[in-house]
This record gives structure tokens, C-alpha cells and sequence, in this order.
């Protein structure tokens, strides 16, 4: 065979997958596994986002900041500590970019040796639904790989304030945030949804000087909303909350960065720091990978797609950020199976997001499913509620942790699970249990009826359910 002849059977593929980010790698396996013939094209480094500067890093600075609370803590426990209690930034940045490291090496095996999925560095442009360009990222000219399907995996980025750009230094996003080699001595970190608290859950234990400016997780049960800013406000971090500056209330200099605000209580104040971190949101990366010459329809920054992943172009699918349903990399992994099995004949069963939890890894956690109070109301349900606090359970006790609460949701009239929302120690691990539940259909009384087992933190979610009936035990 002559080398031109080999080198196009290379790249002829079932199906090609557009950035190797959570949901498309995820999506690469399954297609393997089913037997599709199957690459990648990815631009930076397979994992995406959510490995290299999301998910994982983030949560690596978050655990050093709870080891921190844990030593300051260790008196209590019986345990002391001799000498001053020191944090040593630089290490736990080591340690992040370790966990990172290790973690790539695991899905690098998972490609070459396991599954030998081939990955195309360089940027990736539909020209056809059959038809992906590369452009190599070490240069050579561009190439194209045939394919009889293609997934859009192209994720998505930090959102700007519009006229204050990226610097990288003075402003920054989460991407800038896991690199820093030096922790500044203040930060202003400007919105309040989950990257927001959990940036400020990590800098202001670790002893910089915070202020917080904007709602704090609108996206949150009202309860919770309202027990994190509690929280926040024992912890002593500073919040200014639900103001809305724009970039003429913004100044970035050579000595920092100011910001003008009205307070809740109406007051004008003028906000100083070193570093304004920009966590106001995020948008899809759907600029130059050929969506206009094969007539797929963004709506705003986003792709729309339909249950099974597929776009209004026929074998073009997008799925995780860039479909705009819950930018969450657990929602993306889902999206990568369900549109590969439906490229592979196996009839998917759809995601419903609602079944779809929502973590957020702050000082207290937050874990969350289905419909919130106020939502649920505005659907037309007549809502019936079963809420837990945390201090009553016996292992919360034994922690240290007891602030917060479980709270239940359910329809007064059918007894339908409406939601679970927690607060507290563990709750991002404890939400999958209302998941599993939202998913089998199932009702508060068999919740109730589920056994938790003792001492656990679990046994918050069962209680609600006995609370939610009428039936509270350890109230």
C-alpha cells in the first residue's frame, strides 16, 4: 500500500469526537467499547476543563483548606499542636498539580494502552458532517479526517465582564486561579454562584483578604442561599451581597484594583484588593469550528440539541458545556454515553437534568436535586416539606460539623419527590442517594423506609423523609 493510500485509511473513522474534554473522552471510551472506530481532536490537553483547570484542582486547593480548619480545630479533638499553625501556599499548589498530573496519567493509559484511541492535537473545524479539519498544534499543514459522525465537545470558558479584560495577574478567572504561584494578600471575587463561593471558601481560609459581590448561589434553594451567607458571615467573610457593578465602577491600576458599590442597605462603598477574580458565569466555545457552513444553530453562546444529543444538522451532536444543559462534567459524561449509544443503535434512555445533582464545594458544602420550594411553586405544585438539621445527628456531632440542614420537597397532593437540597458536612457525597431516588421515581416513604445506617451523616436524608411525612424521630 503506498504511504499517501495508508496514511487516508488513518483517518477514516466511524466517528469523530471535537475536544477531549470530560464528555468527549467519556464519550471516545463508549464508542470503543461499543465498537465504533473512533479519534479525538483535541487543541490543549485531553481532560479539559474540568481536570486541567476545573473540577480537580479546584477541589485539591479546597482540601488543603480544610486540613487547615482541621488543625486549628485539633484542640477539641484532644490533639495539640505544638508551635504556630503556618500555611504554605506553594505546597498546596504542588499538591494540586499533582493530583492533576496523576489523574491525566490515568486517562493518557486509558487512550494509549487500553482503549488506543488515537488523539489528533490541533484544532478541529467541521467542513462536513463527514469531513473534520486539523490543524496540527506543531504545525505541518492541515488535514482532514473523514468520519460518518461527528460530536461538537468544544466546552466552554469564563465569562468576562464586558470592558474589563483578562489580565491574568490583576484579573483573573477559575483558569488564571489554579496557577498562581503566589497567593495575593486580597482578593475582590465578583459573583456568587458556585465557582464564586467555592474561590472564596478557598482564599479566605487560606488567609487572604476576601470580599464577596453579588448573589450568593441564586441557583441554590432559598434556604440554602440564605444558610450559606449565614455561614459566610460567621466565618467572618466579607460579602457585599446582590450589588451589580459594571466596568465604569471598576478601576484596575498598577496599585490594584478598586470597585464601587452600593450595599444592600443602599451605602456606597469603594472596594479595594490586589486581584478581582471574574466569576460571573461561563460561555460556549462555539467560535470557528465550522457551525455556520453546516447550518447547526446556536441559540446565543450555546448549541441546542434534543434529547439524544443530536443538533438540527443530522449526524452532528453536541454535548456537555457547549449544549448549555447544566455545565457540570458529570452531566457532560452522560451526554457523551447517551450520544454514542445513539450512534451505535442502542436506544439511550434520556438525561432529565432534574435528576441530575448539583454540587458546590464550599465551607459548608452544598449538594442539590430536582426542583427547588420556589420552583416547584412555580410549576403549579402544592409543595409539602420535610427539613433535618444537621446538630441533632450523632456523626455530625462527632465531627465538629453541625451546621446546616437536609431539606425535603415533595407534591402535597401525589406524594411525588420534588427535590433535595443539603447543606452541610458531606453533602455533595450524600446527594447521590436523592439522584438514585429522583431517577427510580421513588417517594419520601420509601426514603423513609430505606435504612441509613448509624452513626452516619446519611441518616439526614431519611429523617427529612420521616419530617416531610409527619413523623420526625429525632426532633
Amino acid at each position: 500500500m503506498a504511504d499517501s493510500e495508508q496514511k487516508d485509511d488513518q483517518r477514516q473513522f466511524d466517528l469523530v469526537v471535537l475536544g477531549g474534554g470530560t464528555g468527549g473522552y467519556v464519550a471516545a471510551i463508549r464508542a470503543r467499547q461499543l465498537g465504533l472506530n473512533v479519534a479525538v481532536v483535541e487543541e490543549d490537553k485531553l481532560g479539559g476543563t474540568c481536570l486541567h483547570r476545573g473540577c480537580i484542582p479546584t477541589k485539591a486547593f479546597l482540601k488543603s483548606a480544610d486540613v487547615l480548619d482541621e488543625v486549628k480545630a485539633a484542640k477539641q479533638f484532644g490533639v495539640n499542636v505544638s508551635g504556630a499553625i503556618e500555611f504554605d501556599y506553594p505546597t498546596a499548589l504542588g499538591r494540586s498539580l499533582k493530583v492533576v498530573e496523576t489523574q491525566y496519567k490515568g486517562l493518557l493509559w486509558l487512550f494509549d494502552s487500553k482503549h488506543k484511541i488515537p488523539v489528533f492535537a490541533g484544532r478541529g473545524r467541521m467542513l462536513s458532517p463527514s469531513q473534520v479539519r486539523v490543524t496540527p498544534n506543531e504545525g505541518g499543514e492541515p488535514f482532514v479526517l473523514q468520519t460518518k459522525d461527528v460530536i461538537v465537545n468544544t466546552g466552554s470558558r469564563p465569562r468576562p465582564i464586558a470592558g474589563v479584560p483578562y489580565d491574568g495577574k490583576q484579573v483573573i478567572n477559575s483558569d488564571h486561579a489554579v496557577a498562581l504561584e503566589e497567593l495575593p494578600k486580597s482578593f475582590i471575587i465578583r459573583g456568587g454562584g458556585a465557582t464564586g463561593v467555592e474561590w472564596a471558601s478557598v482564599y479566605h481560609r487560606y488567609g487572604s483578604k476576601v470580599t464577596l459581590v453579588g448573589r450568593i448561589v441564586p441557583q441554590e434553594d432559598h434556604e440554602v442561599a440564605d444558610a450559606l451567607t449565614k455561614a459566610f458571615q460567621r466565618q467572618k467573610l466579607e460579602m457585599v451581597l446582590d450589588a451589580r457593578p459594571t466596568a465604569e465602577d471598576i478601576d484596575v491600576s498598577a496599585k490594584g484594583v478598586t470597585m464601587r458599590v452600593t450595599d444592600a442597605k443602599g451605602k456606597d462603598r469603594v472596594l479595594e484588593a490586589e486581584v478581582l477574580l471574574v466569576a460571573v458565569g461561563r460561555q460556549g466555545n462555539i467560535e470557528d469550528i465550522g457551525l455556520e457552513e453546516l447550518g447547526v444553530r446556536p441559540e446565543g453562546h450555546y448549541i441546542p440539541v434534543d434529547p439524544m444529543m443530536r443538533t438540527n444538522v443530522e449526524h452532528v451532536y453536541a454535548i456537555g458545556d457547549v449544549n448549555g444543559q447544566q455545565l457540570l462534567a458529570h452531566t457532560a459524561m452522560h451526554h457523551g454515553i447517551i450520544a454514542v449509544e445513539q450512534i451505535a443503535g442502542q436506544n439511550p434512555y434520556p438525561l432529565d437534568i432534574l435528576n441530575s445533582p448539583a454540587c458546590t464545594y464550599c465551607e459548608p458544602e452544598i449538594g442539590s436535586v430536582g426542583l427547588t420550594e420556589r420552583g416547584a411553586e412555580e410549576l403549579g405544585h402544592k409543595v409539602k416539606i420535610g427539613k433535618f438539621p444537621m446538630s441533632p445527628n450523632g456523626k455530625a456531632q462527632i465531627e465538629g460539623h453541625t451546621f446546616g440542614f437536609t431539606k425535603m420537597i415533595a407534591d402535597a397532593d401525589t406524594d411525588d419527590f420534588l427535590g433535595l437540597h443539603i447543606i452541610g458536612p458531606h453533602a455533595t457525597e450524600l446527594i447521590a442517594e436523592a439522584a438514585l431516588g429522583r431517577l427510580l421515581q421513588t417517594t419520601p416513604y420509601e426514603i423513609g423506609l430505606s435504612v441509613h445506617p448509624h452513626p452516619t451523616i446519611s441518616e439526614v436524608v431519611g429523617e427529612a423523609a420521616h419530617v416531610l411525612l409527619g413523623h420526625p424521630i429525632h426532633l
